[in-house]
């Protein structure tokens, strides 16, 4: 049984926004709850009523209402949400327009201050560059893109594309040349912004030698837009239709927000890459804000006075879930660079520095300052500190206690898991009911989200796969050059025919939490049974000896083995000791089958661009077979440390 770790004060529930909206359902629809869980049992029960709901509580900006709620609501890849609605999405993250600071930029680059946007001044810049791409010709439908650093002009560009009902798609600038390609090459931009280079570690990153390249490949591109970073003035004349942002916007003041069905897109979003091509994912303007109010307000509790940061890149979900933090009217934080430059405590500077509320970031930071001794707490205020969320991978039982004993006690820890498939989370925070060492603590509202065994019945308590049975308005609309939804038939509807299989590997709790125990084509099969990846880093990973960890199932002798990977700490060997210090914990803790077959040193695990280890890749590597579109690794060369390695033929 899991241990409560923190249950909110009679003061938070009563001032939380999740009983705030209780109450409006009371006073609108005569409406009564007790729990969380009688009101999540309503939402996926009466979606029509609870989505509609939502319209009204967020008091949704529109020019035109719907004029139905659902239609097909039997059929998840065909369902219509609010058919008739006309809204602009841009609209809604601008509702503000005063001297609240909207956007708070800080790089890692030390000489360079916070530059801070007032809502008015981002709603000014916000104007002039519509204004100047409409001049330019972009109209609704047409693809804006990015390749951008994490900063307040990549949020300017991204609100003033979507005023004139634009497609937003953006990438990080760390991404390979041939990653950029796979992406915005299918999706053939009309303009795109970038950065003259970007920050990460100490050192200044030029880009605009592979943004000369892009542009010549992708012939789409009528302009380019760059924002001086590492140079406040850069030499842009290689770069073909290139003008610096600054020169760009229009001199005029004033602009129409384009008003557009509910389903037109607005994002596309793009698959990790490292099995084939990424699959492009678009998402409407509707869903999208609809959903991510719900995430902000009711399940992270965020307000207006809040200030909210998440780690991330442009090229990650998170940041497009981030941003709409702007319809809240909360202060958005944003950073470019390395977290742990010049060392572990950058992001806690900054938590002190602009007394930040919420504190987006993943399992693998949080154990890696762990490692690296940190307690931040004993050197930094956190007081203002009310959320802590976490993402990307499953965070430990371990990493939950760390939070709590050295960030604060007080606060709401909220792993959250979802994906860049519905640009939100299927299961994230309560901010009225315990959190539970190791568990996601609720099933997002609306969202009928369920664990299957093999055979497609409904379990708990049991590990299966986790799935949706019924539709919500965040899915994609479709995949891009996809008419027949054939491709996104295939990534969601195949395993369980009508019902979304997202590929987590997960567990229902006795608290109705999840735990996740990473993705369901990573699981382990040893003698037939299914392991979770994460189960294995938990026991590992918390060992002082190691810095990091990759666990693969490798075909043999007609069975599969478990093979596990350890990344030592400096000064570390990988000795007798050693292994059979790790083998009795996973054997103690887990099952024998768990305990790996084989446990070798290695110098490097590979991540995706977004953090992500990629065991899919490795095992194809240990198993000659060729791994496609590395670009979409942050670091591509480890792969080649997995080659040949005569300790696996045998």
């Amino acid at each position: 049984m899991s241990e409560k770790l923190w249950s909110p004060s009679k003061e938070q529930v009563r001032s939380a926004n999740l009983t705030r909206y209780m109450d409006f359902l009371r006073e609108n629809e005569n409406l009564n709850f007790g729990s969380y869980d009688e009101l999540y049992d309503w939402s996926i029960n009466n979606r029509e009523a609870f989505w509609a709901s939502l319209w009204e509580f967020f008091d949704i900006i529109h020019s035109i209402s719907y004029d139905t709620v659902l239609e097909n609501a039997d059929e998840m890849l065909d369902s219509i949400w609010f058919n008739g609605a006309r809204l602009n999405f841009a609209e809604n993250l601008l509702r503000f327009t005063d001297e609240h600071p909207a956007l708070v930029f800080k790089s890692e680059s030390l000489d360079r201050a916070a530059e801070i946007l007032t809502y008015k001044e981002l709603n000014d810049l916000v104007a002039k560059l519509a204004n100047a791409m409409r001049e330019l010709g972009i109209n609704a439908g047409d693809r804006v893109a990015a390749f951008m650093p994490n900063m307040n002009e990549g949020v300017v560009a991204m609100l003033a594309g979507v005023s004139l009902g634009a497609i937003w798609s953006s990438c990080s600038p760390d991404f390979g040349f041939s990653g950029v390609m796979d992406r915005f090459g299918q999706i053939e931009p009309k303009v795109l912004f970038t950065a003259d280079g970007y920050f990460y570690n100490g050192k200044a990153h030029d880009s605009l030698d592979k943004v000369s390249r892009i542009v010549k490949e992708i012939t789409s591109i009528e302009k380019v837009v760059v924002v001086p970073y590492i140079d406040p003035k850069p030499d842009i004349s290689g770069i073909p239709n290139s003008i610096l942002f600054d020169d760009f916007l229009a001199g005029k003041d004033g602009f129409k927000f384009e008003q557009l069905p509910f389903d037109h897109p607005v994002y596309i979003l793009y698959s990790s890459g490292t099995t084939g091509i990424p699959k492009c994912m678009v998402h409407g303007s509707g869903g999208t804000l609809l959903q991510h109010l719900k995430e902000l307000v009711l399940h992270s509790n965020l307000k207006r006075e809040d200030n909210i940061f998440y780690f991330t890149t442009c090229g990650w979900m998170m940041w497009n879930w981030l941003v709409s933090a702007l319809a809240v009217g909360s202060t958005v934080l944003l950073f470019d660079g390395s977290p742990f430059y010049p060392n572990s405590e950058t992001l806690f500077k900054l938590a002190q520095e602009q007394k930040m509320t919420h504190f987006g970031t993943s399992a693998k930071y949080v154990a890696a300052i762990e490692k690296d001794g940190l307690k931040p707490n004993e050197k930094f205020d956190l007081s203002s500190l009310k959320a802590v969320m976490s993402t990307g991978s499953p965070l430990s039982v371990e990493n939950f206690k760390f939070v709590y004993k050295y960030f604060k006690p007080d606060l709401q820890l909220a792993s959250i898991s979802g994906g860049s498939d519905i640009v939100s989370c299927f299961a994230l925070g309560n901010p009225i009911e315990p959190v539970w060492a190791g568990e996601l603590q609720v099933r997002g509202l609306g969202m009928k989200v369920d664990v299957f065994d093999d055979a497609g019945n409904s379990i708990k308590q049991k590990q299966g796969e986790l799935v949706c049975t019924a539709s919500f308005p965040s899915q994609p609309v479709h995949f891009w050059n996809d008419p027949d939804k054939v491709k996104y038939k295939a990534a969601y509807f195949e395993t369980y025919p009508g019902i979304w299989h997202h590929g987590d590997y997960a567990e229902l709790t006795e608290h109705n939490g999840m735990i996740i125990y990473g993705r369901s084509d990573a699981t382990l099969n040893p003698m037939g049974v299914r392991i979770g990846t994460a189960e294995i880093y938990r026991q590992v990973e918390g060992l002082d000896e190691i810095e990091d960890s990759l666990v693969v199932g490798q075909s043999w002798e007609d069975d599969i083995r478990v093979i596990l990977f350890l990344k030592l700490r400096p000064g570390m060997e990988l000795t007798d000791e050693l292994v059979k210090k790790i083998k009795s914990k996973i054997r103690a803790n887990c099952t024998p089958r768990h305990v790996p077959a084989k446990i070798l040193p290695i110098e490097d695990i590979p991540y995706t661009i977004s953090g992500k280890k990629v065991e899919l890749a490795v095992k194809k590597v240990i198993a000659d077979q060729e791994v496609l579109n590395r670009d979409a690794l942050k670091n591509p060369e480890a792969l080649e440390l997995y080659k040949s390695l005569p300790e696996l033929e045998n």
